[in-house]
């Protein structure tokens, strides 16, 4: 993954510096590689093979890809054959366990663009999905293809490209369903043109992937008819520690870099991290399997707060850059303190009160100069 302030799209030109690139400009020299290396027969319309798809998400040691997020590779060869049989493709998950990651990966692997996208919400519209209107060419010309101002559905069928509609279920079932017609028949109706531009037909390549997380299951559930028209993929958290501790160090370290800081966040410091995000979902941790950190303590209650990996990399970020823009120091583990809390203690007072068993129960019994330090900065919690 790129650590550079600099970003640099497939060409190699400079860009200017984008506080989050999307997959394409991030990894456009891996793509042109595996692009130019692929030989494997493709899906229609497709930028790469499965093989090379799978390679460029799961990462391959040969060409020198890193791997860009932790999946089972069954569970991804499964989605990419999901997208070139033409159905649709649903990931459910727990909040925070890079489902919108993964969509835009595989967006951008299928169709080497992962921009077309669509993010549901209470206050979204149809034509902000399928297509508006440039209001004063609409009263000048009337309708006309030049009038027409085309949203993601539109532009994603029109080239043959992947569209992404994020957390579907935020939308109203009445704007999900107009998706039923471009997934049966392939096909968008424009009533307010006539001839050949009332028809928009789908190019081969397009295809929709959509997410949803489990928190908002019964927000606006799907319709049985659109429901049908879609794979469903499960994506779960990260079950192993070590590699969701490096996962953690890496996905900070970039941002560290990003924000110009010259330090990265100490690995005790992200063992700490690590070890009381899963203790307080509900994952085993370190302390669990047995190592220095001084065995099973027993299970702590969930919290309501989402304690993601995601938003461990978040809370990581803020440790390196409370330490450094602050003090110009690496961080500390009453840094860490300092910066959970934010993510922990939100609205729910039984959080905050589940916190600070964390560190009476939890943390007091851990062994370790870090985890002392860790339990002796507990003072800070709001």
């Amino acid at each position: 993954m790129a650590t550079s302030n600099k970003t640099k799209d497939a060409s190699g030109t400079a860009a200017q510096q984008l506080q989050r690139p999307p997959a394409e400009i991030q990894y456009g020299a891996q793509l042109a590689r595996l692009q130019a290396q692929d030989t494997d027969p493709r899906p229609p319309g497709w930028a790469l093979g499965l093989k090379a798809a799978r390679s460029f998400i799961l990462g391959d040691a040969a060409l020198g890809i890193a791997p860009k997020i932790v999946a089972p590779v069954a569970s991804i060869e499964r989605m990419l054959v999901t997208l070139a049989t033409g159905r649709g493709l649903m990931l459910v998950g727990e909040p925070g366990t890079a489902k919108s990651m993964l969509s835009e990966l595989l967006a951008t692997a299928i169709s080497g663009i992962s921009t077309l996208t669509i993010q549901g919400g209470a206050s979204i519209t149809e034509d902000q999905i399928k297509y508006g209107w440039n209001y004063a060419l609409l009263i000048n010309e009337g309708p006309s293809p030049r009038a027409m101002v085309p949203a993601p559905l539109y532009l994603g069928m029109q080239r043959g490209q992947v569209v992404r509609f994020e957390e579907i279920t935020r939308a109203p079932l009445e704007v999900q369903d107009c998706l039923l017609g471009m997934l049966s028949d392939r096909v968008m109706a424009v009533p307010e043109l006539a001839g050949e531009h009332g028809m928009l037909y789908a190019r081969e390549g397009f295809n929709i992937i959509a997410t949803a997380n489990t928190r908002d299951r019964g927000v606006n559930e799907m319709s049985a008819a659109l429901k049908r028209r879609f794979d469903f993929e499960t994506v779960f958290p990260i079950l192993d520690f070590d590699r969701e501790l490096a996962l953690v160090q890496e996905s900070s370290a970039r941002l560290l870099a990003q924000s110009g800081i010259p330090k990265t966040v100490p690995a005790p410091v992200l063992e700490l991290l690590v070890s009381t995000f899963r203790d307080l979902r509900g994952a085993p941790g370190k302390a669990e399997k047995g190592n220095a950190n001084g065995g099973n303590d027993g299970a702590m209650d969930k919290l309501t707060a989402v304690m993601s990996t995601a938003e461990a990399v978040n809370v990581a970020h803020a440790v390196g850059v409370r330490a450094w823009f602050l003090e110009q120091r690496e961080g500390s583990p009453a840094d860490l303190v300092d910066c959970i809390a934010g993510t922990v203690v939100k609205d729910n007072a039984d959080d905050r009160a589940k916190l600070r068993r964390y560190f009476e129960q939890k943390a007091a019994k851990r062994n370790g100069a870090h985890w002392r330090a860790y339990y002796e900065a507990r003072h800070r919690l709001p």
